[in-house]
């Protein structure tokens, strides 16, 4: 691929051919947004309590953090708090958290969902040197009392509802823990279970009252410092403690920053963002940092996913990040209502979404593609997500092609895919606007990072081929300082310099990467040809009648299984026209509606050359979506592959006798 081609990258360092059995690695490259180097750091900005600090000098006045105020039952408007006022208390539960004997250096929890009290109390962290440890809100108990002992947890906040979860975790997790701030109230029982382990325990307001009268200088803060550690959801295993500095907040700042002001799109004091991606997670984590370096607001929703849109209208919010799954339900939302149309409407509908997406394909920058349709067809969707989104950020998951160039047409804002790690602070690509050629990919490296691709052999990836493709592995300041107490696993991902994700890719002509497939998801079937998994599943993934796939082989059986979760619609719509009742549950056991199934699968394996074992030979249909209340998904949404063979194991077994059978 000649780099002439690549618009969005140059060249900084030249490729390697294999040598002495280590495999060949491609050329390294950066943004052309760095091509003079890389965003100097912004001046005075060395930790994240300068992110705030700053914010509140430049913007006190500012509204900074809101939520929706209940009234007779009722959510009404949002209530917002400005910087100053956020500033003052977080100087009060500074200076408590250091009355506690809480000192520099020490490890602070904060468990629970998004709230004015998280922010606050992570920001006493940043001001005080301690490390902020969040605690999964959708991690069990398990992880919960094996983050608190790991990290040697000192004091803990914690969501009111969440003091129970908390308690489960006794008394093994009280060997480090000596301290409990609730978010709310505290019940005299829970007080009374607390304080018999030897612990303190406040709720919200006697916390806040007991900082006071107090008064703790800060201590110097260097951008080498941990901030966090973050705990990834691993698929497998216990969770890992990700080290992230200061210097890799800053870092992505400076980079994502310089991203948005190439593209015209920068931050402003006056953007609106709805938190509801959990902070526990980097991809919020850091957006939120983004927004208060920029003094911009923050207003929190709901907890509830039924009521997200409702709070989105209420809201406004002018950027929105979401998870696929987010943007499929807002997709199925969308397509069920244009169909349930009259045909005069679904006719007006189809003939302005087809012209306005052959004009963003044919080069049209997003306002100027169909202004018109804008106006008469589309307003409402945009009404509907507010009436102010110009930017729809998805991160964590791949997003399904169809579901983003739609949703690029609907919502009259630009729909951009990132993609990042813990590991790498989060976005270390992003897609960019008015270019519908990276649709289905997650655009190029943000301009703080160098990323190169290596060979993978035993997958058949070559780096170095016309179209490369490889292990990605990325180098630069917003790189973890390792795992927290595990040498042995940084080791084998930190490599030179080198963070190799364990994610292959395929760099694109103009310089944008796809993510095609994950090098630990290999498996072999009994005939020896290797199965890449994840590959397999995007492909797949592709159909327009299913929702999501999990692929299954191994090494006893020549081919390959798959559970499905159809698409409701579309499978009540292929009934209804092929005289088959029942409700969907039913129709999920008709073994006439899995053949069916198994066509459409097959049908994208043969368009996409697929080789003859990885078809698949029977499939289960799931009417449940995959989720994590059955442990099968990673709060980031990625399958939990040992628990779904669990899980589906004798759905498996029955899949494979019956096949063998014939």
């Amino acid at each position: 691929m000649s780099q002439s081609q690549m618009k969005y990258l140059i060249e900084v360092e030249k490729g390697q051919p294999a040598k002495d059995g280590t495999p060949s690695i491609g050329p390294a490259y950066r943004s052309i947004f760095a091509k003079d180097g890389y965003p100097p750091p912004i001046p005075g900005l060395n930790s994240c309590w300068d992110v705030f600090r700053m914010s509140v000098e430049k913007y006190p006045n500012n509204p900074m953090l809101g939520r929706r105020e209940i009234v007779d039952g009722k959510a009404g408007k949002y209530v917002w708090q400005t910087y100053k006022q956020i500033y003052d208390i977080v100087i009060k539960v500074g200076n408590a958290i250091r009355s506690c004997g809480v000192e520099p250096g020490a490890k602070c929890g904060i468990y629970g969902a998004n709230s004015s009290e998280w922010i606050i109390s992570m920001e006493a962290c940043n001001a005080h040197g301690l490390y902020c440890v969040p605690l999964y809100d959708t991690l069990g108990a398990g992880a919960i009392e094996y983050i608190l002992c790991h990290s040697e947890i000192s004091i803990a906040f914690t969501e009111e509802k969440k003091i129970p979860e908390l308690l489960k975790t006794f008394p093994n997790a009280t060997q480090h823990l000596k301290t409990i701030v609730s978010f709310g109230k505290v019940t005299s029982e829970q007080r009374e279970e607390i304080e018999k382990y030897g612990l303190s325990v406040y709720s919200w307001e006697e916390f806040v009252k007991l900082g006071e009268n107090k008064e703790y200088d800060f201590p110097e803060k260097k951008k080498s410092d941990i901030c966090t550690i973050m705990y990834t959801s691993g698929t497998t295993g216990d969770p890992k403690g990700v080290m992230i500095s200061n210097l890799n907040i800053i870092t992505l700042i400076a980079g994502v920053k310089r991203v948005l002001e190439c593209v015209d799109e920068k931050l402003t004091s006056k953007d609106v963002y709805l938190s509801y991606l959990p902070l526990a997670h980097i991809f919020d984590r850091v957006i939120e940092e983004l927004f208060i370096f920029h003094g911009a607001s923050i207003g929190f929703w709901r907890g509830d996913v039924k009521l997200l849109v409702e709070d989105i209208g209420e809201l406004k919010p002018s950027i929105f990040c979401a998870v696929p799954r987010v943007l499929d339900r807002i997709y199925g939302g969308l397509t069920q209502k244009i169909s349930a149309g009259g045909f005069l409407k679904k006719t007006l509908f189809n003939f302005a979404y087809s012209h306005k997406l052959s004009n963003l394909k044919g080069g049209s920058k997003t306002d100027e593609a169909s202004p018109l349709s804008d106006k008469l067809v589309f307003s409402k969707v945009k009404q509907g997500l507010g009436g102010n989104v110009r930017l729809i950020l998805s991160g964590a998951a791949p997003l399904a092609s169809h579901v983003e160039a739609y949703l690029r047409v609907v919502t009259c804002a630009h729909v951009l895919q990132g993609y990042g790690l813990t590991e790498s602070c989060a976005g270390s690509f992003v897609s960019l606007p008015n270019d519908m050629s990276m649709l289905g990919t997650v655009g190029p490296p943000v301009p703080n990072v160098d990323v190169r691709l290596e060979s993978v052999p035993e997958m058949n990836y070559d780096a170095l081929s016309s179209t490369p493709r490889g292990e990605i592995c990325i180098r630069g300041d917003t790189l973890f300082s390792g795992y927290y107490k595990r040498d042995d696993l940084t080791e084998e991902v930190l490599i030179g310099g080198w963070f190799h994700t364990g994610d292959v890719g395929e760099w694109q002509p103009d310089g944008s990467m796809k993510i095609i497939d994950r090098k630990k998801n290999i498996f072999k079937l009994s005939q020896g040809e290797y199965v890449a998994v994840e590959h397999l599943e995007n492909i797949y993934g592709g159909t327009p009648g299913i929702d999501s796939i999990w692929v299954y082989g191994n090494s006893f059986e020549s081919y390959l299984v798959g559970v499905v979760n159809p698409n409701k619609l579309a499978l009540e719509k292929w009934a209804e026209e092929n005289g088959i009742s029942g409700d969907f549950n039913s129709l999920c056991e008709n073994p006439k509606a899995k053949e069916h199934v198994l066509q459409d699968l097959s049908k994208i394996g043969k368009e996409k050359k697929l080789k003859g074992f990885e078809f698949l030979k029977g499939v289960h249909l799931d009417p449940e979506p995959f989720d994590m209340d059955r442990d099968l998904l990673t709060p980031t949404y990625k399958k939990k592959r040992p628990q779904l063979l669990k899980y589906y194991q004798n759905v498996i077994d029955e899949m494979y006798k019956n096949i063998n059978r014939k």
